[in-house]
């Protein structure tokens, strides 16, 4: 349905919902990449591609043969540049309320195990590093550590991280309602400090999986006995045991859309067998 002109353009109601939707994804954009090096590579691609359209609204054929040569190649080099934020847009998209519409949603008593036991820890004046998997596999990282497919135990955490157990450095995995591993090695950040406190390896690496998967890490810092959190590349300092809990809760309480997929598929199989 034609709903007005301008100059040559006939705009029609699908053009507007288009442009809409387009400025939204932009926007979003826009928040994802707002303070990160990859912003000023976006705002160049935006020039590129307002010039490229004011060209062929102008049949400015050189130059928009020029462009059309550079838009050939962009859509690899955006997939190479914008790897991190492109990751970060997904993570954001599976764990929005359209997509939990999708998830088994199921309040775990594990996350007292894990609140005692970190809560133990904290009072022995101990360090320790657990990563709760949320949509994100953490198939790669599990490996790096030694498997132990064991349910959530608040002794099994305690001795984990006792000084001089064997399995004490690196980070432990949980996974639904399992420890998958312990003594893994996670990806560090790039950040140093944060509010002017510098961080160390433990808390680095805890930023890290954060930023690298939509899973959260708890750190419990051996020097200061505070519990933190890491989420979504921040690193939040825990003041209050309901906060503790509600994190946890859920962190633990969502599981991926893929699998919760495939427990209906497998269901179906076997109502059709």
């Amino acid at each position: 349905m034609e709903l007005f002109k301008i100059g040559f353009l006939t705009v029609k109601f699908v053009d507007i919902i288009d442009v809409l939707i387009i400025t939204y994804v932009f926007y979003k954009l826009y928040k994802v990449m707002r303070g990160t090096m990859a912003f000023q590579i976006f705002t160049a691609i935006i020039l590129i591609l307002s010039i490229s359209f004011v060209a062929q609204a102008l049949n400015l054929q050189v130059m928009s043969w020029i462009l059309g040569k550079v838009t050939d190649i962009w859509v690899i080099a955006l997939i190479i540049l914008f790897q991190p934020e492109i990751r970060r847009i997904l993570l954001l998209i599976g764990r929005s309320k359209f997509a939990r519409l999708f998830l088994r949603i199921d309040l775990n008593e594990n996350v007292t195990e894990v609140v005692d036991a970190c809560l133990e820890i904290q009072s022995n004046g101990w360090g320790a590093l657990i990563v709760i998997t949320r949509t994100t596999g953490l198939q790669n990282i599990v490996e790096t550590g030694e498997k132990l497919d064991s349910r959530i135990n608040k002794e099994l955490l305690v001795s984990i991280f006792y000084p001089k157990s064997p399995l004490h450095d690196g980070a432990v995995i949980i996974n639904g309602n399992k420890i998958e591993a312990a003594r893994c090695v996670l990806p560090l950040s790039e950040v140093q400090l944060v509010n002017s406190r510098k961080l160390g390896t433990r808390h680095r690496a805890g930023l890290g999986i954060s930023e690298q998967s939509d899973a959260i890490a708890i750190i419990i810092s051996e020097e200061t006995g505070n519990i933190s959190i890491a989420e979504d590349g921040k690193l939040y300092l825990l003041q209050d045991i309901n906060e503790f809990k509600a994190k946890l809760r859920d962190a633990m309480s969502n599981q991926s859309v893929t699998k919760s997929l495939k427990s209906i598929l497998d269901s179906s199989e076997e109502v059709r067998s």
